[in-house]
């Protein structure tokens, strides 16, 4: 019997059977995955085993001019360019699962297309007023849904969506609340089968594509310091999703960055002094949410903008409280928002040159 005792009291946790440590470790993060593969020879094999490293989206930039587009990829700090002849006369409105959603003006023609494959998905004409447009899943599934908000009058909003496969797109008009004004600077997301629309002065209309039902949420807009209201302020404000949760990001030139979560229990924004982990990246059009990247900031929000001849992309730290590099904040005042948007690559993009 102490035999026994003896032999259960010197057991550690480096005995503990393999297919236990792997559920163990491949729960952890992939900063506590690092830390535990240091622990012993043993543990380090377990944990490059189940090891989980993210692809981080790369910035795309759209020329002015000719058909030479560049990639930026913030954790490698490395540019890719390539020759996208298909894009010509296009303009971005949206990304998501690796696809880049386009509008020709001339022609009011619509299509999908995905870079790194060549593909195109073509879409029924449609004439937009304004590039804000959102889709819900990637365009290889059926599910895939397009929607985009229109200001009819201050009483009306007109709701446009198209499913893929569809030979033209459904317009209604609907109902609005007085404080929503639909424009150009909307925030369209797509969270838990909801298309949500955060409109210029902050307050959230939503569209249920099952019911076909629009409604503007009865919840404040976020509460912001005064300085906030600044010039340009508009362009600086950004919102995504991450896993169920509706996050908006509010910035004002040297001011830190402001973050809320939506509390659909409470009906408030509240105010989010840490990120857990995600690292959010802000782009006019579409914004993304990740975890588990490595070279990059957890905690962090990098912006759609690249210092120091490519060597860094701006972000802000909310662990350290401050912009990185240094004093390079975001100033909206002199940059296009369309430009650029930021697109999530193939987990393996060996052949993109």
């Amino acid at each position: 019997m102490k035999e026994k005792k003896g032999k259960s009291e010197q057991q550690t946790w480096s005995d503990l059977p393999t297919e236990l440590l792997e559920l163990i470790v491949s729960r952890l993060t992939l900063e506590d995955n690092i830390r535990a593969s240091v622990v012993c020879k043993r543990w380090h094999s377990v944990a490059i085993s189940v090891r989980v490293v993210n692809q981080s989206p790369w910035l795309m930039y759209f020329p002015k001019y000719g058909n030479l587009y560049e990639f930026y990829d913030p954790s490698l700090r490395k540019m890719h360019s390539i020759e996208l002849p298909e894009l010509n006369g296009s303009r971005v409105c949206y990304t998501k699962d690796g696809w880049l959603l386009l509008y020709r003006p001339r022609s009011h023609r619509m299509f999908f297309f995905n870079p790194f494959t060549r593909e195109v998905i073509k879409l029924p004409r449609f004439e937009l007023t304004y590039q804000i447009v959102a889709f819900s899943c990637a365009p290889t599934s059926t599910s895939c849904m397009l929607l985009t908000v229109k200001h009819v009058s201050p009483t009306i909003v007109a709701v446009s969506t198209c499913h893929l496969g569809a030979t033209e797109w459904v317009t209604v008009n609907y109902q609005n609340r007085l404080p929503f004004v639909s424009s150009i600077w909307n925030k369209l997301v797509f969270c838990n089968g909801l298309f949500y629309c955060l409109s210029l002065t902050g307050w959230l209309g939503v569209f249920d594509p099952l019911e076909r039902t629009w409604s503007v949420l009865a919840v404040p807009p976020p509460k912001c310091p005064a300085n906030f209201v600044a010039k340009n302020w508009w362009k600086g404000k950004f919102m995504t999703e991450h896993k169920g949760e509706i996050l908006v990001t509010y910035t004002c030139s040297s001011e830190n960055p402001i973050m809320f979560k939506l509390d659909r229990m409470n009906m408030v924004w509240e105010e989010m002094k840490t990120l857990d982990g995600v690292i959010l990246f802000a782009s006019f059009l579409s914004s993304h949410s990740r975890t588990d990247l490595s070279g990059l900031m957890r905690n962090s929000v990098y912006f759609p903008k690249v210092r120091f001849y490519g060597k860094r992309c701006i972000s802000y730290s909310f662990d350290h409280c401050r912009y990185y590099p240094r004093k390079q904040f975001h100033d909206w005042e002199d940059q296009d928002p369309f430009e650029n948007i930021w697109i999530e690559p193939p987990q393996d993009f060996s052949s993109f040159t």
